[in-house]
């Protein structure tokens, strides 16, 4: 669901359409150092039509990954993308992008919105390749694993606000 949370004069961020189509996952899990932390992963659905291929997902997504600040590649240094996740209830967190007057609401369990809360940040994950919104563990750990390899996911921190 789509939350306006900036005056309307600012619109040259990802149009409403598509972060309406985004697929949303959190949960919590652990850095390489062994310390919990709170993993939030974006993804474009497949495409449903002749005009989504696979590249045009791939430009939507860099679009969504340019308005949260650009997050990088694993790679790369993580970068920090500021203060976008503002947490309305235990089980309702705001996520808010450049360039738009709209942010993403996500449905997310007490128990992350009370560590992101705690810990002051999340592990913001871009999938660069489509994944369906019905996705269940097993596929998004498939999914993970297979973009990683390929270098079609794009990391950040982000931080509540």
């Amino acid at each position: 669901m789509l939350i306006t949370c900036t005056p309307p004069a600012v619109v040259n961020g990802p149009d409403p359409g598509l972060m309406a189509a985004l697929g949303a996952w959190t949960w919590l899990g652990l850095d390489p150092t062994e310390i919990p932390l709170a993993h939030l992963l974006l993804a474009h659905p497949p495409g449903r039509t002749d005009r989504d291929t696979s590249t045009a997902i791939e430009t939507r997504m860099r679009c969504i990954a340019t308005s949260l600040g650009g997050p990088a590649t694993a790679q790369e240094r993580l970068p920090d993308l500021g203060a976008r996740l503002l947490i309305v209830r235990p089980t309702t967190v705001l996520l808010r992008f450049d360039g738009t007057r709209y942010g993403v609401r996500l449905p997310v369990r007490p128990s992350w919105s009370e560590h992101v809360r705690r810990n002051g940040q999340a592990l913001i994950t871009i999938g660069l390749a489509p994944l369906s919104r019905s996705a269940g563990l097993t596929d998004v750990d498939a999914y993970l694993n297979v973009t990683l390899a390929c270098g079609r996911l794009l990391f950040g921190v982000v931080h509540p606000a």
